[in-house]
């Protein structure tokens, strides 16, 4: 029997792990298949573990595994493979295919469009956007974020749009905002996250340091959160997935 069980990063924060669970059981909905499942690889309860050996308790005999991350990263390709691998050894009868995260999408420009022309500014060629991810050491983090800029830049003709990295990777957001200083009247912030959580806190404090030192104009845009253009590329992510033929651990 088939199953699906979505991995999320996980958050102390329970409003951050709410939006999680309720972004992708609304996908959830539009998935014919019998058994369906949610846990978290860090600092949330189900952890991969226990949402994998409730899919066998409920008679999976094949589950695809669905990583609901933005990016793929030492997450995507070390930790969560490394969990899977201990669950595949210990019931190895069981058919294990690994997804992609959401990843360098095209519908993903739009999305990111429309939060910052949500934050009701008008653009000026003296404006500077910044796109801020979570950051990783892993280089393919900072190509796909930067390939992202590119894509909304390119798409809307945007004056300017740099990505920028809260941890592991440079520029860091700290530093992309302080350059900004002398050559732009206008900043806005655009987290790509997906939902609420400690860093979009930290960004906040950042924020709030900087224009006590500044005259100039900050907005901080809305997380990602749930989205139809994030739903449609998750459902396409688990489609691509389902469609899989080959054992993802061998």
């Amino acid at each position: 029997m088939k199953s699906l069980l979505f991995i999320c990063h996980g958050t102390r924060l329970a409003k951050g792990r709410i939006e999680a669970e309720e972004f992708v059981r609304l996908c959830m909905a539009q998935v014919d298949v019998p058994i369906k499942e949610i846990c978290f690889l860090e600092l949330a309860e189900p952890s991969i573990a226990e949402g994998f050996e409730r899919c066998i308790q409920k008679g999976a005999s094949s589950i695809s595994v669905i990583p609901v991350f933005l990016l793929s990263a030492n997450h995507i390709k070390i930790d969560i493979p490394k969990e899977l691998q201990q669950m595949q050894n210990q019931y190895p009868e069981v058919e294990v295919n690994y997804g992609r995260p959401f990843g360098v999408h095209d519908a993903i420009s739009h999305l990111l469009w429309e939060k910052i022309t949500k934050s009701e500014l008008s653009l000026r060629k003296n404006t500077h956007i910044l796109l801020v991810g979570r950051g990783s050491t892993d280089q393919d983090v900072k190509r796909d974020l930067d390939v992202i800029a590119s894509n909304v830049q390119n798409h809307y003709g945007i004056p300017r749009i740099q990505a920028c990295f809260l941890t592991g990777s440079n520029p860091s957001f700290e530093e992309a905002l302080w350059s900004s200083r002398e050559l732009y009247h206008q900043v806005i912030v655009v987290p790509y996250l997906l939902f609420s959580g400690l860093l979009i806190n930290g960004m906040k404090h950042t924020i709030t340091r900087y224009q006590q030192q500044t005259t100039q104009n900050v907005t901080l845009c809305e997380t990602l959160g749930y989205h139809p253009i994030l739903k449609d590329v998750l459902l396409t992510r688990i489609n691509e997935t389902l469609e899989t033929k080959k054992y993802a651990f061998s």
